[in-house]
C-alpha cells in the first residue's frame, strides 16, 4: 500500500554545508528535511533548502529536483547554464558535475537514487 508522506510536518531539518574545498562563493548554508529512505539507504527524498553561494558539484547520484521558491544557476562543465526557479522540474543525472549557485535562497523537493 502506496503510503502518503507529509513533508508539510516534518521535523527539525539536518543543517549543512557544501565542502569547504567546493564552495566558490558566500558561506552557503542548508538544511534537509529528509522525509523517505528505503530499508537498503539506496532510495530517499525530502525538502532541501539553501542560502545563497555557489559551490562544485559532482554527482554520483541521479537526482530529480522540483523547485518550490527561490532562484538556481546550475553550470555544467561544459559551460551551460540552466536557471531553475519555482515550478521547474529537472534531473541531474550520475556523472554530471559544474557548479550549484543559490541565487536567491532556494527550496525543492527531491528524489535521490544512488546506483
Amino acid at each position: 500500500m502506496p503510503k502518503l508522506i507529509p513533508v508539510t510536518a516534518m521535523n527539525t531539518p539536518e543543517p549543512g554545508a557544501p565542502a569547504p574545498d567546493r564552495v566558490i562563493a558566500g558561506t552557503p548554508q542548508n538544511r534537509t528535511w529528509n522525509a523517505y529512505e528505503t530499508p537498503d539507504g539506496r532510495f530517499f527524498s525530502g525538502i532541501w533548502e539553501s542560502d545563497p553561494g555557489a559551490w562544485r558539484i559532482e554527482y554520483t547520484e541521479a537526482e530529480f529536483c522540483h523547485i518550490l521558491e527561490g532562484e538556481s544557476r546550475i553550470t555544467g562543465d561544459d559551460g551551460a547554464v540552466m536557471t531553475v526557479r519555482a515550478g521547474d522540474a529537472f534531473v541531474l543525472p550520475i556523472g554530471f558535475k559544474g557548479t550549484w549557485e543559490v541565487v536567491t535562497r532556494t527550496r525543492k523537493h527531491y528524489a535521490i537514487y544512488l546506483p
